[in-house]
């Protein structure tokens, strides 16, 4: 059985190829729902209030509580998981044993959920500098554990952990053919959530769309 740098090895390399390519063939990628059209995503983003981004004054994750119940002894975690993967199959305890996640961020495939991490789109922090910290922590867990909108993805947990709160002037997923999706569904969560922009956030999000 190859290591998991191994794997990771070897996914990278299909990595760099699908960004030649702009997709990996032959997988499905995990797709949140309300992804809205480039034309609708465009329009949106006109409609955003651009300023500078606020403090970070007063953060933490835990003014966003996540993961919360969502019934049938799944939390939110859980529920995206078996959501985004494939042919997942899980315990009494609604904790995946097994399936498959391929990241659209990175075009790499999982068969464990140990190596996935639910990536919030527009991060916690990300939306605390933008209007959130003037939020009740009901709408923040609302918005921490949001299954209508464009909010939450399984991803790769390390390519997550390398966004970290970061906006799209700053990261961007590593399949160039991924960011008309990804600008789409950041501009849906701050127009859905009424979160500001800054202007840089605000040219890279345009450069992205103009790419759909």
């Amino acid at each position: 059985m190859p290591t998991r740098r191994a794997v990771r090895h070897s996914f990278t390399v299909i990595a760099v190829t699908a960004v030649l390519s702009g997709t990996l063939a032959g997988v499905a990628d995990a797709t949140p729902p309300g992804i809205p059209s480039a034309t609708t995503a465009k329009s949106e983003l006109a409609a955003l209030t651009v300023k500078a981004d606020g403090s970070q004054t007063g953060y933490s994750r835990d003014k966003f509580p996540h993961w919360i119940d969502q019934g049938n002894s799944c939390n939110t975690r859980e529920v995206v998981l078996k959501r985004d993967g494939t042919n997942v199959v899980t315990d009494s305890g609604c904790a995946a044993t097994s399936g498959k996640w391929v990241s659209p961020y990175d075009g790499a495939t999982w068969t464990a959920a140990s190596d996935v991490d639910i990536d919030h789109v527009v991060p916690l922090a990300d939306a605390w500098r933008t209007g959130a910290s003037s939020w009740t922590t009901a709408q923040r867990q609302a918005y921490a554990n949001d299954l209508t909108d464009p909010q939450l993805i399984a991803v790769t947990d390390n390519v997550n952990q390398e966004k970290g709160d970061k906006s799209p002037d700053q990261w961007k997923p590593p399949l160039v053919g991924y960011w008309c999706t990804y600008a789409k569904m950041w501009v849906a969560v701050k127009y859905k959530f009424k979160l500001t922009i800054n202007s840089a956030e605000k040219t890279a999000l345009t450069d992205m769309l103009n790419r759909c």
